[in-house]
């Protein structure tokens, strides 16, 4: 595909774009089940505002755009206060979790290094972590090692001993992960982490802006966050459940000194004078750091609170239908609102096709075959109509092979 030698008219852009459009989820009608995480109208107001404001600035240089530096801090602290950090605990936004969590592995890699001599490191996490750690491995020239399951599907803390070693550089944990919804052991891992002088990561993105204000509501929520002793950082995607706009997470240190020096990056060895950047990306948008901003003053603490309500609504919603549906039946034991489903009966992956044949779309997961949700705010409007189908869709999806094998 060339340029266009000359300009297309605005108007007929925007068409183009309007029809392109058409083809992609309709998420605005709460007809899927993850990317994107709708708060209301109200909510995407702000959200415009704040992006129209700042569509333009960047966000590398704070001493031109002041403003933007002061946002990033106020985000990074509430954050902070959010998951109980310390006194003296820093860090900073990124555009998502897995630059956040691309960052963490550095830092703890440079830590290893710095503080007991690693150079051959090793990142051990959960089998169900985030492939953000598998890519930061990679990129990073560290050795993946993956912590199999116990019955909870949470990580066997056992088998994670077994895999911890004098050159392991970073022990994770996941809260919750994205397969099942489950919370890892925190404390037991971090305690692991901590007798051996190595650090310990959460991943939180999807759970660092919901736990807090499910746990207000009453919710049994396990040991996850800076409360656990033996933490170091902490992944918190300000893009999910903190109904941001696409390209804000924040990325926390216990310690604010291992961020100075172990993240940081300083370089002047250039006629271009100092540059100086917290995470991998330079020139960074400025928009989602002001969304980021504004929705978090927008909502509040009762806003998040009112959020959580609906989520958790729609939760117990769903999860009772999917009880309710001959054959069906969730994976393991899902803390928030993000959980796995399979059938017994029939094939999941057929039920999945009759969902999309109605207008859902949901995401599809193997070991086991299952289904997949993530639920938003939204979703307490369609939770009924949404059981309705998944049972007409169950009914309709044929029997399961008996070569599958049943998971348990």
């Amino acid at each position: 595909m060339t340029l266009p030698k000359q300009g297309i008219a605005r108007e007929a852009l925007l068409a183009e774009m309007n029809a392109r459009k058409a083809k992609d989820a309709n998420w605005r009608a709460a007809r899927t089940f993850s990317l994107v995480y709708p708060a209301g109208p109200e909510v995407d107001e702000v959200l415009h505002d704040a992006c129209n404001l700042y569509l333009h600035e960047n966000a590398l240089n704070p001493l031109r755009f002041p403003s933007l530096r002061e946002m990033e801090v106020e985000v990074v602290n509430d954050t902070a206060a959010l998951l109980h950090a310390p006194e003296g605990a820093g860090g900073c936004m990124t555009s998502g979790g897995t630059e956040s969590i691309v960052m963490a592995v550095y830092a703890a890699r440079e830590r290893a290094k710095a503080e007991r001599g690693v150079t051959q490191p090793t990142l051990v996490a959960p089998l169900t972590a985030h492939p953000a750690f598998a890519k930061a491995a990679k990129y990073l020239g560290l050795e993946h090692r993956q912590i199999p399951l116990d019955p909870d599907l949470r990580a066997d803390v056992a088998a994670a001993e077994r895999l911890v070693d004098e050159r392991t550089a970073l022990l994770v944990g996941s809260a919750p992960n994205y397969p099942f919804g489950t919370v890892d052991p925190i404390p037991a891992l971090a305690e692991l982490a901590a007798r051996r002088g190595i650090s310990m990561h959460i991943d939180g993105c999807l759970g660092g802006f919901l736990l807090p204000f499910w746990e207000r509501l009453g919710e049994p929520v396990p040991p996850f966050d800076f409360r656990v002793p033996g933490v170091a950082t902490m992944s918190a995607d300000v893009h999910k459940y903190g109904y941001c706009v696409k390209g804000a997470s924040v990325l926390l240190h216990r310690d604010e000194e291992h961020l100075k020096k172990y993240q940081r990056f300083l370089y002047a060895d250039w006629p271009g004078g100092l540059y100086f950047s917290q995470a991998i990306a330079g020139t960074r948008a400025a928009a989602p750091i002001a969304a980021a901003w504004a929705v978090t003053r927008r909502l509040g603490e009762d806003g998040y609170v009112a959020l959580a309500r609906r989520v958790r609504e729609a939760t117990r919603k769903i999860q009772a239908g999917i009880a309710a549906i001959p054959g069906l039946r969730l994976i393991g034991a899902p803390v928030m609102s993000v959980f796995a489903f399979t059938s017994d009966a029939a094939d999941p992956f057929a039920i999945a096709d009759r969902l999309e044949e109605r207008g859902w779309c949901v995401d599809r997961q193997r070991g086991p075959d299952s289904l997949h949700l993530m639920l938003s705010p939204r979703h307490a409007d369609v939770a009924d109509e949404f059981v309705a189908d998944l049972h007409v869709a169950a009914a309709n999806a044929g029997k399961r092979k008996s070569s599958e094998a049943r998971y348990s």
